[in-house]
């Protein structure tokens, strides 16, 4: 967990624009769920994806499928971009283009609540939004977070 930590403080600190989802997401809304990667939803434009890169250079991020790839953002490829999956040193971050149930960056980023984080602010998608992805993803592992974050819900009203 202080690996995924100090990779969040990383995008942070670059001024990444992304919204946590997933795993990650749920944990900081007050899930007991252990996450092993981090999930974001990004906005995939060429200065964001450059942001990106910087954050994780040192890190020798690649691809997960292909990890004889390494990540590059370059003027000429960043539009081929539609989501990343990459592993990095400090773990695992897919940044995704748009999230199922909920859509793109900009639907994603209007349904996500500001939280003042030990590490400073970040965006995360709101709880009923979470709920609406993880439903939609409908994985077992997604419908046993749902369970959890419904649980949460209810606690909190």
């Amino acid at each position: 967990m202080q690996q995924l930590n100090q990779l969040l403080v990383r995008l942070l600190q670059a001024e990444v624009e992304f919204v946590l989802v997933g795993e990650l997401a749920a944990l900081v809304h007050g899930s007991s769920l252990v996450a092993g990667q981090m999930d974001i939803c990004i906005r995939m434009c060429e200065e964001n994806l450059m942001r990106l890169k910087t954050a994780l250079a040192d890190l020798l991020p690649v691809h997960r499928s292909r990890p004889d790839i390494p990540f590059v953002v370059t003027a000429e490829n960043w539009a081929r971009f539609k989501n990343l999956y990459l592993k990095t040193d400090l773990g695992i971050v897919d940044c995704l283009g748009e999230v199922l149930g909920v859509g793109g960056y900009d639907e994603t980023l209007s349904h996500s609540i500001v939280l003042n984080l030990p590490i400073g602010p970040c965006r995360i998608l709101d709880i009923d939004t979470l709920i609406k992805a993880k439903e939609a993803m409908g994985h077992p592992h997604d419908l046993v977070t749902v369970q959890h974050l419904k649980a949460v819900r209810a606690l909190t009203k």
